[in-house]
């Protein structure tokens, strides 16, 4: 077998590859657990919980609608500790840059970067940067790494039968505003990356209930995201599709390039269990923050193995985990 595209596209054919980049004697060293496959690895250290994740980002293009490479890397790894509890301290960031790269597209990139950082409250440390000949590779790779603080570590697989089910807002914005600008269609203002770092959101919830479980969709998007919830978490959820909210103009361009918006990637969305008796404070939470403006309850958690969509039309269908994310070097 050989690596393709699809190994790393977020969905069913990552996880092959995935099992054999964990499959290695030391992967638990200090009973660190590699083999949860969580956003982050949380390492104990005199009773403090560090938080410590890793991400490489290759997008193309470079720059799109709402967003950019630089501001992706950072939200990036700041997302990923958010979503196991983690305050966001301190990045690295190494890059890879193509002979020939504009300067000036490298310093709009590097202050993007920083005004991301400055929302969050997080700082650039340490750094590496390369520089490969022309042709070497496409532009740019960023790869960004991040401790982070948690106070309550949050897992992916900690869904309770009776939890419901949150968003914080409308998905599929951003697989689909890069397909869309890579197939030249122009909505203007329409559709455009949520690429936005949640640590302040996800803190403000924290505060007002309690969460037992969070993952933000990004690769393989939402599908991908909620099966693998429920897998780890051995229960069924039910989603309301009227529930779920999804832009207009995203929905028409997804039909268009023939792409289900529920299988893209998102970059500034996360998905929420919470006890039913909590769910109106931690969503009345949300809410108040300019990421969370559209958030909603769209399902619940049950005894079973599915997950399961009840239509518009009073019918049932199952969320299917994508095989790959049908939009490449999306993040």
């Amino acid at each position: 077998m050989k690596v393709n595209l699809m190994h790393g596209a977020g969905g069913e054919v990552m996880g092959e590859l995935l099992a054999v980049l964990t499959r290695f004697e030391h992967r638990n060293a200090g009973g660190i657990g590699l083999e949860a496959l969580d956003d982050g690895a949380v390492i104990p250290v005199r009773g403090t919980n560090i938080v410590f994740t890793t991400d490489s980002h290759v997008v193309r293009p470079v720059f799109f609608p709402g967003g950019d490479i630089g501001r992706i890397s950072v939200c990036g790894t700041v997302n990923d500790l958010a979503m196991m509890g983690g305050r966001p301290i301190a990045l690295s960031c190494g890059m890879i840059i193509e002979e020939g790269f504009l300067v000036e597209d490298l310093e709009r990139i590097v202050r993007s970067m920083d005004h991301a950082l400055g929302e969050c409250g997080a700082s650039m440390v340490t750094g590496d940067t390369k520089v490969l000949e022309r042709g070497a590779l496409d532009g740019i790779v960023i790869n960004t790494a991040g401790i982070g603080i948690a106070d309550t570590v949050v897992r992916d697989s900690g869904l309770q039968e009776g939890d419901l089910i949150l968003v914080n807002g409308t998905l599929g914005d951003h697989g689909i505003a890069i397909m869309a600008e890579r197939a030249g269609l122009k909505f203007g203002e329409q559709i455009r990356s949520d690429v936005a770092p949640l640590w302040n959101l996800v803190e403000g919830a924290l505060a007002a209930g309690t969460i037992h479980a969070m993952k933000d969709p990004t690769r393989g998007g939402f599908a991908s995201a909620i099966n693998e919830m429920a897998r780890k978490s051995g229960v069924s959820i039910r989603i309301t599709e009227e529930s779920v909210p999804v832009r207009k103009s995203v929905r028409s361009a997804a039909s268009m390039l023939g792409i289900d918006p529920l299988q893209v990637a998102n970059e500034g969305k996360v998905i929420m269990g919470v006890p039913g008796d909590a769910a109106e404070d931690i969503l009345a939470a949300i809410r108040t923050h300019p990421y969370g403006r559209d958030a909603a309850i769209i399902g619940r958690v049950e005894p079973g193995a599915h997950v399961i969509m009840e239509t518009a039309i009073g019918g049932e269908r199952f969320i299917e985990p994508p095989v790959g994310d049908p939009v490449p070097r999306v993040c």
